[in-house]
């Protein structure tokens, strides 16, 4: 579908995005699999596509999200920015439930998740420094400060697989690391989205002190749910004035992602690999095996 530019994959609580018109349900085919509910429709003149994350009535697990099948179906769709919705657990006193931070840096410590579009005959190394768009990071935070909302900018998020909340001695360990906030779906999802040249960059919700705060409940579900209903309002007026600001042309470094990471030549990729990956590589085909570099 021509003309849809911005993506925006929602987390827990958040499974609707009010205010779009014109809304069209895809339904799309990938060679990842069957991607998540995804929808059309136009906020604020702009085409966007929405993306249930966990499915209507949340019933898909962290590690059972198809990410690899969401991204593809995104980047089908012509989606060149995506702005993801994350429910996270803070390990920072100043980082308190109820504000939004808006992190630079990622640390990964899930398992198992396929958390590449690249291999079966094509090698990619992508650059991965800047896991979040810094374009994108920016208007996100001054979007979500004219909502209303606290929001910091900068910090590491934790990627944990779950579906169990971290132990104390965990919360503990990360917390000595560093780390500013904890979550379960930012990766892969963060890494494909750079593989597929498509700006990322999440607007994470402080719901909880995880386990490491002796003066605050525990973190549970029920928590959780209670307070993203908080904020959900407040995310839906930040993508909006996010999507006013957007400039025509992106200015950051996103889209050439894999001009320095595609490794393989052409002509000995598989042809069940580049037809796969059409969506990813193929602006890069036309130019022949010369156009591909790597180190």
């Amino acid at each position: 579908m021509s003309g849809v530019k911005v993506g925006v994959i929602g987390g827990s609580g958040f499974y609707q995005m009010d205010g779009l018109a014109g809304v069209e349900e895809q339904r799309i085919d990938t060679p990842f699999g069957v991607p998540s509910e995804i929808v059309v429709g136009t906020l604020e003149g702009v085409r966007i596509a929405f993306l249930t994350r966990h499915g209507v009535g949340h019933r898909v697990l962290p590690e059972e999200v198809p990410y690899r099948a969401n991204i593809w179906a995104l980047k089908s769709l012509g989606v060149e920015r995506i702005i993801a919705i994350n429910a996270v657990g803070s390990m920072r006193e100043e980082l308190a439930p109820g504000h939004f931070v808006i992190p630079d840096q990622l640390i990964d410590r899930t398992q198992g998740r396929a958390g590449t579009f690249f291999g079966r005959g094509l090698v990619a190394h992508i650059a991965f420094d800047q896991p979040y768009c810094p374009e994108l990071r920016a208007l996100l935070a001054g979007a979500l400060r004219s909502a209303g909302a606290t929001a910091h900018s900068g910090g590491t998020h934790i990627a944990v697989d779950g579906p169990a909340f971290s132990t104390k001695a965990e919360t503990g360990l990360y917390r000595s690391w560093g780390v500013s906030i904890i979550g379960m779906t930012t990766l892969p999802e963060a890494r494909l989205a750079r593989e597929a040249e498509i700006c990322y960059a999440t607007m994470a919700f402080v719901t909880d002190y995880d386990t490491w705060h002796e003066d605050h409940e525990p973190v549970t579900a029920d928590v959780i749910i209670r307070m993203i209903l908080k904020s959900v309002s407040c995310a839906r007026d930040a993508i909006r004035e996010t999507v006013r600001q957007l400039p025509a042309q992106r200015g950051c470094s996103c889209g050439e992602t894999l001009v320095k990471a595609l490794i393989t030549p052409l002509n000995l990729v598989p042809d069940e690999t580049r037809r796969d990956l059409a969506p990813i590589i193929g602006k890069y085909a036309p130019a022949g095996a010369e156009a591909w570099h790597g180190r």
